[in-house]
Protein backbone atom coordinates (compact mmCIF):
# COMPACT_ATOMS: atom_id res chain seq x y z
CA UNK A 1 0.00 0.00 0.00
CA UNK A 2 1.38 3.42 -0.95
CA UNK A 3 1.67 5.95 1.85
CA UNK A 4 0.22 9.45 1.22
CA UNK A 5 3.63 11.11 1.75
CA UNK A 6 5.23 8.93 -0.95
CA UNK A 7 2.33 9.61 -3.27
CA UNK A 8 2.72 13.36 -2.83
CA UNK A 9 6.44 13.11 -3.56
CA UNK A 10 5.73 11.11 -6.72
CA UNK A 11 3.14 13.61 -7.90
CA UNK A 12 5.52 16.50 -7.18
CA UNK A 13 8.39 14.90 -9.08
CA UNK A 14 6.12 14.04 -12.01
CA UNK A 15 4.83 17.61 -12.18
CA UNK A 16 8.40 18.98 -12.03
CA UNK A 17 9.46 16.65 -14.85
CA UNK A 18 6.49 17.80 -16.95
CA UNK A 19 7.34 21.46 -16.35
CA UNK A 20 10.95 20.86 -17.40
CA UNK A 21 9.79 19.06 -20.54
CA UNK A 22 7.40 21.89 -21.44
CA UNK A 23 10.17 24.45 -20.87
CA UNK A 24 12.48 22.41 -23.14
CA UNK A 25 9.79 22.28 -25.84
CA UNK A 26 9.24 26.04 -25.56
CA UNK A 27 12.88 27.21 -25.27
CA UNK A 28 14.90 24.40 -26.86
CA UNK A 29 18.38 23.36 -25.78
CA UNK A 30 20.51 25.95 -23.97
CA UNK A 31 23.38 27.41 -25.99
CA UNK A 32 27.06 27.08 -25.18
CA UNK A 33 27.28 30.29 -23.16
CA UNK A 34 24.38 29.24 -20.94
CA UNK A 35 26.05 25.87 -20.31
CA UNK A 36 29.36 27.57 -19.46
CA UNK A 37 27.54 29.91 -17.09
CA UNK A 38 25.96 26.92 -15.34
CA UNK A 39 29.37 25.27 -14.97
CA UNK A 40 30.80 28.49 -13.56
CA UNK A 41 27.98 28.84 -11.04
CA UNK A 42 28.41 25.22 -9.96
CA UNK A 43 32.14 25.75 -9.44
CA UNK A 44 31.59 28.81 -7.28
CA UNK A 45 28.82 27.08 -5.32
CA UNK A 46 31.31 24.40 -4.29
CA UNK A 47 34.45 26.52 -3.88
CA UNK A 48 33.03 29.43 -1.84
CA UNK A 49 31.87 27.31 1.16
CA UNK A 50 35.23 25.50 1.09
CA UNK A 51 37.12 28.79 1.21
CA UNK A 52 34.92 30.10 4.00
CA UNK A 53 35.65 26.91 5.94
CA UNK A 54 39.41 27.23 5.38
CA UNK A 55 39.60 30.91 6.30
CA UNK A 56 37.41 30.60 9.37
CA UNK A 57 39.31 27.46 10.45
CA UNK A 58 42.66 29.19 10.02
CA UNK A 59 41.38 32.17 12.00
CA UNK A 60 40.19 29.91 14.83
CA UNK A 61 43.46 27.93 14.78
CA UNK A 62 45.49 31.12 14.88
CA UNK A 63 43.35 32.50 17.70
CA UNK A 64 43.60 29.36 19.85
CA UNK A 65 47.04 28.15 18.63
CA UNK A 66 45.69 24.73 17.68
CA UNK A 67 47.55 23.91 14.44
CA UNK A 68 45.01 22.47 11.97
CA UNK A 69 42.51 21.33 14.58
CA UNK A 70 39.70 23.57 13.26
CA UNK A 71 40.79 24.05 9.64
CA UNK A 72 40.47 20.43 8.51
CA UNK A 73 36.94 19.81 9.85
CA UNK A 74 35.68 23.17 8.63
CA UNK A 75 37.16 22.47 5.18
CA UNK A 76 35.31 19.14 5.08
CA UNK A 77 32.13 20.79 6.32
CA UNK A 78 32.44 23.49 3.64
CA UNK A 79 33.02 20.86 0.97
CA UNK A 80 29.96 18.89 2.06
CA UNK A 81 27.83 22.04 2.21
CA UNK A 82 29.03 23.18 -1.23
CA UNK A 83 28.38 19.80 -2.85
CA UNK A 84 24.97 19.56 -1.20
CA UNK A 85 23.95 23.04 -2.38
CA UNK A 86 25.22 22.30 -5.91
CA UNK A 87 23.23 19.04 -5.91
CA UNK A 88 20.07 20.84 -4.79
CA UNK A 89 20.61 23.52 -7.44
CA UNK A 90 21.08 20.90 -10.14
CA UNK A 91 17.86 19.14 -9.09
CA UNK A 92 15.94 22.40 -9.36
CA UNK A 93 17.54 23.61 -12.58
Amino acid sequence: MIQPAEEDKLVTQTRLRGERHNRWLRDGDPNVTQRLAQIGVLGWMIVVPMLIGVFSGRWLDHRFGSGLFCTAPLLMLGTALGCWSAWKWMQGA
